[in-house]
C-alpha cells in the first residue's frame, strides 16, 4: 500500500512539508485505540536470535533509524512500533537553531537519494528532553553537535554542554563531526579538535555512576589517512564506536538532471552506499573487528543491509530507505538476517 498509494501521494509534496505532515498524522492516528497494536502486528518482527549484546546495550535487533529523522525526539515511541531496534534522535545543539534557508531537501528519485543541506535545524536539547521524559522503553542513541555560531575552537563545550544535559535520557551517544550543512564543521574531524571534544566528554562520562557509550559519526568523503587518525583516536580514548557514514558531498556517477544534483548539501541513499561499504571494509580489517561499527548509508532493501553487515557492521541504520521503501522494509530486512543466519557470526 504504502508504495502504490502512499508514496506517489506524498512524492508530489515538498520533502519538508511531507515530513511534517508525516508526523502529525502519525501523532493522530496513534492516538486511535488500538491502531498501535495492528500496526506492530503488521510490521514488527521480533525473534530471541535478532538479539544484539553491544557495547553493553541490548538491541532488540540490529536494525535502527538513522539521526535526521526524528530530530527532536517528538516520535521515538511511535516509529518504534515499525519495528526498529533502536532508534537515534538528533543532532541536537544546546541551543535552538533554525537551519539553512528553504528549500533544503531534494529527492533525487532516479537515484534512489535524497539531498539535504538542513543544517542541523533543531528546537534545541532541552525541548528534546522533555520528550525523551516520555520514553517507553526504546533504546535511545542521542546524536549531538555544535551550534552553526559556536566557533570550532569552542565547538568541545557545546558537545559537552549536550552530553552533561541528555545524559539521563539517552543510551549511548554519537558525537556528529561529519555533516557537510554546518560550514567548518567537518574540520572537527581532524585529530586536534577531535581528541579535545572526545578528552572532554570522556572526562564528563568518567564522573558518572555508569559510563554510556560513545560513538562518532564519520564522513564518507575521508581518506583512509583521516580514518587511521579516528581509528587512533578512538582506540587511545577507549571510545565505544565508529557509526560509517554520513552524508557526502561527491556527485559522481548519478542519473538525476543536472539542476538537482548541483544542489549544494549532503546527499544520501543509494548513492553512498559502496562508499559506505568501503569504509566499513576498511574500519572493520584496521580494527581486526574490535571496534563496533554502526553502517549507515543506502540501505535500501534486505539485500544491502545483508551486505552492509557483512561489510562489518555489527548494527545498521535507515533513513533514506525508509522513506522510499516504507516501514515495511525493516521487517523484510529483519527476516532476512535470520535466514541468512547472520546472527552466527555477530
Amino acid at each position: 500500500m504504502y508504495k502504490k498509494i502512499i508514496k506517489p501521494l506524498l512524492f508530489s509534496l515538498d520533502p519538508e512539508i511531507v515530513h511534517d505532515l508525516s508526523f502529525f498524522l502519525i501523532k493522530i492516528f496513534f492516538k486511535i485505540p488500538g491502531l498501535s497494536l495492528l500496526f506492530r502486528k503488521i510490521y514488527s518482527f521480533e525473534n530471541p536470535l535478532l538479539e544484539r549484546e553491544l557495547m553493553g546495550l541490548r538491541f532488540k535487533n540490529p536494525v535502527g533509524l538513522a539521526a535526521g529523522f526524528d530530530k527532536n525526539a517528538e516520535l521515538f515511541n511511535e516509529l518504534s512500533i515499525f519495528g526498529f531496534g533502536f532508534i537515534e534522535i538528533g543532532t541536537l545543539t544546546p541551543l535552538p537553531q533554525k537551519g539553512n534557508p528553504k528549500k533544503r531537501i531534494f529527492r533525487l528519485v532516479d537515484d534512489y537519494g535524497l539531498i539535504n543541506r538542513l543544517g542541523f535545524n533543531n528546537k534545541g536539547v532541552g525541548y528534546a528532553i522533555e520528550n525523551l521524559k516520555k520514553n517507553k522503553n526504546i533504546l535511545i542513541g542521542g546524536n549531538i553537535g555544535k551550534n552553526k555560531n559556536t566557533k570550532n575552537s569552542e565547538a568541545f563545550k557545546d558537545y559537552e554542554s549536550c552530553y552533561n544535559k541528555l545524559y539521563p535520557y539517552v543510551d549511548y551517544f554519537v558525537i556528529n563531526v561529519s555533516s557537510p550543512n554546518t560550514p567548518n564543521l567537518r574540520d572537527l574531524q581532524e585529530k586536534k579538535p577531535l581528541e579535545l571534544i572526545i578528552r572532554n566528554i570522556n572526562l564528563s562520562n568518567q564522573k558518572q555512576k555508569e559510563k554510556k557509550p560513545i560513538l562518532v559519526k564519520i564522513s564518507p568523503d575521508i581518506n583512509n589517512k583521516q580514518i587511521d587518525d579516528i581509528i587512533d583516536i578512538v582506540k587511545t580514548n577507549n571510545i565505544d564506536g565508529i557509526i560509517a557514514t554520513n552524508t557526502s558531498v561527491n556527485r559522481d556517477n548519478l542519473k538525476s538532471e543536472l539542476d538537482l544534483k548541483n544542489q549544494k548539501g549532503g546527499l544520501s541513499g543509494k548513492p553512498i552506499f559502496s562508499i559506505s561499504n568501503d569504509i566499513i571494509r576498511y574500519i572493520y580489517r584496521k580494527t581486526q573487528g574490535k571496534v563496533p561499527i554502526i553502517g549507515v548509508g543506502g540501505i535500501m532493501c534486505p539485500d544491502d543491509a545483508i551486505e552492509k553487515l557483512k561489510s562489518g557492521a555489527s548494527l545498521i541504520q535507515l533513513y533514506t530507505g525508509f522513506i522510499y521503501e516504507g516501514p515495511s522494509v525493516i521487517k523484510k530486512i529483519n527476516k532476512r538476517i535470520i535466514e541468512e543466519k547472520l546472527f552466527k557470526i555477530t
